[in-house]
């Protein structure tokens, strides 16, 4: 039986920041030998880019099916590379729906963080990874942020580091809620003089290369510079932490 590993992300246009995807591939490789490993980005004008820039063709969750089915695969094991269930796994999810009966076997592992066991995970793993912290210190993580009512885990994640025993840990989002303004309200409380800010994406694309540690006036780094914070910047993103790869495949071995 030909059996076939689809690992599917959002993606991202940056090749160095593609690392953090291979790095995960690896370890799900290594987790389920014998299938042949494959990758799907869901953003279609990331994949677009890819496309026009460096001349490489990445499909999209639906086409990478409809390829493995074509090839003859009959086993097939998606693995979301998103981090929560959000819009862009539902959208995933769709392109995925009408193969699930071509195959012999077809499973979706879950994104990231899925349930409230998985955000204690991530956070312990986080802790794991810190460095001691002054009294004066904060560390900040930046997520995406989204509409969907999934982004309810930002503030489920802060909560859990709470509840690990963990203060000035803050948890921030681009396009959602919490927004920079709750974390610079935060910070002021507790009396912080010196933060670093961190990616709580899989990838350290554009949102944390720009938007996070740009030099432009609106980035996180450049706004908490200005209110007077001593900042610096971990570039790393979740993929690169070993614990996080693990996790991602004990998500693949449990897919339905």
């Amino acid at each position: 039986m030909k059996k076939a590993l689809a690992v599917i992300s959002f993606g991202t246009a940056l090749p160095d920041a593609r690392q953090a995807i291979s790095r995960v591939e690896e370890t799900l490789r290594a987790a389920l030998p014998g299938y042949d490993c494959f990758r799907a980005f869901t953003s279609s004008i990331v994949r677009q880019k890819i496309a026009r820039v460096e001349g490489i063709q990445i499909p999209g969750a639906g086409e990478l099916a409809a390829q493995l089915l074509a090839a003859g695969y009959e086993e097939v094991r998606c693995q979301s590379l998103h981090v929560m269930p959000g819009l862009e796994y539902e959208k995933m999810c769709r392109e995925l729906a009408p193969y699930r009966e071509k195959f012999a076997r077809f499973s979706i592992g879950a994104p990231l963080l899925a349930t409230p066991e998985d955000c204690r995970r991530l956070c312990q793993a986080l802790l794991a990874g810190l460095p001691e912290r002054a009294p004066d210190e904060a560390w900040v993580y930046m997520g995406h942020g989204t509409e969907h009512f999934a982004n309810a885990v930002y503030s489920g994640l802060e909560n859990q580091f709470r509840s690990l025993g963990a203060e000035r840990i803050y948890v921030g989002t681009v396009e959602g809620f919490p927004d920079l303004d709750y974390v610079r309200s935060r910070l002021r409380q507790r009396q912080v003089r010196r933060v670093t800010l961190a990616p709580l994406m899989v990838v350290a694309g554009d949102h944390a290369k720009n938007d996070l540690a740009g030099d432009g006036e609106d980035s996180w780094k450049s706004v908490l510079t200005r209110d007077g914070f001593e900042v610096q910047v971990d570039l790393r993103g979740l993929g690169e932490y070993a614990a996080v790869r693990e996790h991602f495949a004990a998500h693949c071995l449990a897919g339905e």
